[in-house]
């Protein structure tokens, strides 16, 4: 081992604590321990365990801090580990948000979809053979209309939806609607209707409770004048076109925006009470990855010209994924400021330690150190505490991820969308964080050590 990292852990260790210190930390250990053992044993149920695992951790890392460093020392740790925590769990809930959110989308919306300009596509049985031979990773390709309406049960009040017609032979190969129904099956929706039965129709789980519908009801889907074709109307009157269904299944995604709003009846029954003929709205796709669904996208684009607008996934949702993106980017910004505001409390302790060993500092040099060991010396010393913060704030902010993973906080869904919160902790976002500290921390020593390194020893012995 190096004289330098010898003599800048000797600065850094002040030997062993006291009695007292050691019985603060065995104490929080066990109330770090017992609380963690509460609340996980009653899945994230336990309050009383929820709050004896903080206060454990919280005070586990301050006495064992103490216990082996000076109080300047730690206080200039425990500033690096608590914003070390606090970016670590931003940056999962975040992530979290940014997955929720991506798996909500693509769970009831497939990864490429095909509109036309104009409102005449009738030739989607064609776009949908070019679309098979476009890539050989589409997976599945299906028709659709996606339309507003209105729906009402019995004499209760009438709600604006959203339909889509789909072709049932095919939904599950698109879409992953069956992972989220709650009641019912997709498979309803094959069935068609004998003489004198209603077709089927799925439904979101809070429209269903809004309208009061369950499994088995009937339905009235009534088609705004804008989404029906005038000529079709008899000459006593233009009423818009109405039709009942029977309600064959309910979902929930999770995602308060499609289970608010979103209906699904066979594709059939859509262009009946849509009115416009045998035409679609559009043609959807199903890619077996994800990320090459924008490269498809554009290749479809290509092949099927100007007539046509091809979107993939993201670029449907661009608004809401560039917000959660934007969020996360300033997050991360003011977070690590706040890491950076910590390292001020390590420069202070730094310059203090500084000239306090300024006679240690001449001895040195005057046995031969030289002035870039010296620098050396305190860079190493920095770094410990900056390594040390950083290992304490990534262990409480993992803890607590898990921690607020198994507690289940909910959220209102009419605000923020999803009824959980979500966390996915990434390990290369983990890597980042510890990165940034440890960088930072680096940058925190140039100043101090600089200073040691530029004391002669003439400086450091003429008033000893």
């Amino acid at each position: 081992m190096s004289y330098e990292v010898r003599i800048g852990w000797r600065y850094l260790y002040r030997g062993v604590g006291s009695r007292k210190l050691a019985i603060g930390l065995v104490v929080s250990a066990l109330l770090g321990l017992v609380g963690g053992t509460l609340f996980f044993a009653s899945d994230g149920s336990s309050g009383f365990g929820l709050l004896a695992l903080a206060a454990g951790m919280l005070s586990t890392a301050v006495f064992a801090l103490l216990y082996v460093f000076s109080v300047f020392t730690t206080v200039s740790v425990l500033g690096v580990v608590f914003g070390v925590a606090a970016l670590t769990v931003v940056l999962s809930v975040t992530t979290g948000f940014q997955q929720q959110f991506r798996e909500k989308v693509l769970g009831v919306n497939a990864h490429v979809i095909i509109t036309k300009n104009s409102n005449d596509f009738t030739e989607y049985k064609e776009v949908e053979k070019l679309a098979w031979k476009i890539d050989d990773e589409v997976r599945a390709v299906q028709p659709f209309i996606f339309v507003e309406m209105l729906v009402t049960r019995g004499k209760g009040d009438v709600s604006g939806v959203a339909i889509k017609g789909v072709d049932p032979e095919r939904l599950t190969k698109v879409l992953d609607l069956h992972k989220h129904m709650i009641a019912g099956s997709v498979a309803a929706l094959k069935v068609r209707p004998k003489q004198g039965e209603l077709p089927p129709i799925i439904l979101g789980k809070v429209l269903a409770q809004k309208i009061k519908a369950d499994v088995g009801d009937e339905l009235t889907v009534v088609a705004p004048l804008s989404n029906v074709n005038m000529t079709d109307f008899s000459s006593k009157g233009s009423a818009p076109k109405s039709r009942r269904f029977r309600v064959a299944g309910i979902f929930y995604s999770g995602f308060d925006e499609y289970d608010r709003r979103l209906m699904y009846i066979n594709l059939e029954d859509a262009m009946e009470l849509w009115g416009q003929g045998n035409q679609v709205l559009g043609v959807e796709l199903k890619v077996a990855d994800v990320e090459r669904a924008d490269e498809i996208a554009d290749k479809l684009e290509d092949a099927l010209g100007g007539a046509y607008v091809v979107q993939d996934w993201n670029e449907l949702n661009r608004n809401l994924f560039t917000a959660l993106t934007l969020q996360k980017i300033v997050l991360l910004i003011i977070l690590t400021l706040i890491i950076a505001v910590a390292t001020f409390n390590m420069v202070s302790a730094l310059t203090l330690m500084v000239i306090d060993k300024t006679r240690e500092i001449a001895i040195l040099k005057s046995m031969g150190a030289t002035s870039t060991g010296i620098r050396s010396l305190f860079v190493v010393v920095g770094l410990a505490i900056g390594g040390v913060g950083t290992v304490f704030g990534l262990a409480i902010g993992l803890t607590l991820c898990e921690v607020v993973d198994r507690y289940n906080y909910k959220l209102d869904p009419k605000v923020y969308l999803i009824d959980q919160l979500p966390i996915s902790v990434a390990p290369k976002e983990v890597a980042i964080v510890a990165a940034i500290t440890m960088l930072i921390s680096g940058f925190a020593t140039l100043f101090p050590a600089s200073k040691a390194s530029s004391l002669t020893p003439v400086e450091g012995l003429r008033y000893d």
